[in-house]
């Protein structure tokens, strides 16, 4: 895992410096993003052909250096998205949502995309390439950087104890068995 967080860490540097801008592709979301970050948690991420490398998220008004990630196949134990506004004359309200707890079967994705902009937790990589050409990464089919670009790829991926803050999430498919949305006045976040 220090191999990767570190390499990810500098990935994200030089980009936020301008250095690698003009090696990373623009996010495989073809959507504009909110530019407001959301959390993710989830106890265990266990998913199969994996992918990662740098992308600009375009918003409105503003661009967002993040670390895309993809995963082919994804099982997500006890998942929880959050995020919270703040709105004139109510101030902060938290929208949550929960999934593959309490009994349910996990929360499953294919064709999973993140950008993401931090990421915690304790991770295993099976077969992994760390500084692969992102125009040659084939785990996610039609998910690829730019040519030069840093990548990094794996048959598989398993993250404990998931903590992640992002711009932007797209699935092919994402089953939400238990799913539960709220809505409520004040912060309450996923971590």
């Amino acid at each position: 895992m220090v191999p990767t967080v570190t390499a990810s860490g500098a990935l994200l540097a030089a980009m936020a410096s301008g250095a690698l801008a003009s090696s990373f592709g623009v996010s495989a979301n073809s959507f504009t993003v909110s530019g407001q970050s959301f959390q993710i948690s989830a106890d265990i991420l266990d998913g199969h052909d994996f992918i990662q490398y740098g992308v600009v998220d375009r918003g409105t008004d503003k661009s967002y250096a993040e670390a895309l990630s993809g995963i082919r196949s994804a099982d997500l134990y006890n998942l929880c998205q959050s995020v919270v506004q703040d709105f004139p004359f109510l101030g902060e309200v938290t929208m949550r949502l929960n999934s593959g707890g309490d009994g349910h079967p996990p929360a499953h994705a294919d064709r999973l995309v993140v950008d993401a902009h931090d990421l915690h937790g304790e991770t295993v990589f099976h077969n992994i390439n760390i500084g692969q050409d992102a125009s040659t990464v084939e785990g996610v089919p039609g998910v690829q950087g730019s040519p030069g670009g840093f990548g990094e790829q794996a048959d598989s991926i398993r993250i404990e104890d998931l903590r992640q803050l992002t711009r932007s999430v797209s699935a092919a498919t994402f089953r939400l068995p238990g799913l539960h949305l709220r809505v409520e006045r004040g912060d309450d976040s996923c971590f």
